[in-house]
């Protein structure tokens, strides 16, 4: 019995002893990288930029690619069919808009208010006609945002401004709201902005868009909503197209997108 006793002993102390080897001996878990890619691609009835439609009230492809660094700053790119500059006979073989932008986001120490600073690119490739402005345009922005609700400032640096001539110092303003509801995991995207032209003759182009949504998200990273979208446009001729048609008009807009 003594002798069982001292063997059980000295077998526990040996698998004690190999357990707190094995212990030690394993690997330490990889620190957490600091970078971080996601991917986005979506398909939309149609493309509204600050009111106005981009693909002539047809359907629009989007898709994009976002890096982000744990230190707050981050970089992107993302693409779009477009028709509008054909559409004004302002190009020819002209179907994209590509966006690349870079900034840094973060919150003010412990008091939740968030802001966002960065440059953005807008592209659009293409044939312009004859005398017709480049519609590249580059914008930096800044904003703020706590809770469900942010503003924002755009402000193009750029000579001109989506085809615009002297239209560095446009500035694009913006509040929005994104609440959530209590029921399904809905929220409710609201939406007010004010594109303020710069340049002689441009203030005639000057308006106010809004649009109210409703969406739904999955933790799969699937989106789905609608939303209706309006100007204070109507009557200016000036927001009408060469076929006739009036590219700010109240309009409604379904989407299905997902991030990887």
């Amino acid at each position: 019995m003594r002798k069982s006793l001292l063997l059980a002993a000295v077998i526990g102390t040996f698998a004690a002893s190999n357990v707190a080897f094995a212990e030690e001996a394993a690997p330490a878990a990889a620190p957490e990288s600091p970078h971080s890619f996601s991917y986005n691609l979506g398909l939309y009835s149609q493309y509204i930029f600050r009111g106005l439609t981009q693909t002539g009230e047809e359907p629009a492809l989007q898709g994009g690619a976002d890096y982000s660094h744990s230190s707050g700053f981050y970089a992107g790119v993302w693409g779009t069919n477009i028709s509008w500059l054909e559409d004004a006979n302002a190009y020819n073989n002209s179907s994209l808009e590509v966006d690349i932008y870079g900034g840094y986001a973060a919150e003010i120490g412990e008091t939740g208010i968030s802001y966002d600073v960065g440059l953005l690119q807008y592209l659009y490739p293409g044939d312009k006609g004859s005398g017709v402005k480049s519609a590249n345009t580059t914008e930096i922005y800044g904003s703020l945002g706590y809770g469900w609700v942010s503003g924002k400032l755009s402000v193009v640096v750029s000579d001109g401004a989506f085809g615009l001539d002297n239209g560095d110092g446009t500035t694009y303003t913006e509040l929005n709201a994104d609440i959530p509801l209590p029921w399904y995991g809905l929220s409710v995207n609201a939406h007010i902005g004010y594109q303020d032209f710069s340049g002689k003759g441009n203030s005639d182009f000057d308006y106010t868009d809004w649009k109210i949504g409703l969406g739904k998200s999955w933790d799969n990273g699937v989106n789905v909503g609608g939303y209706y979208t309006a100007t204070d446009t109507k009557g200016k001729s000036l927001w009408t197209d060469a076929s006739g048609q009036h590219l700010a008009k109240d309009q409604f807009v379904f989407f299905v997108q997902k991030t990887f």
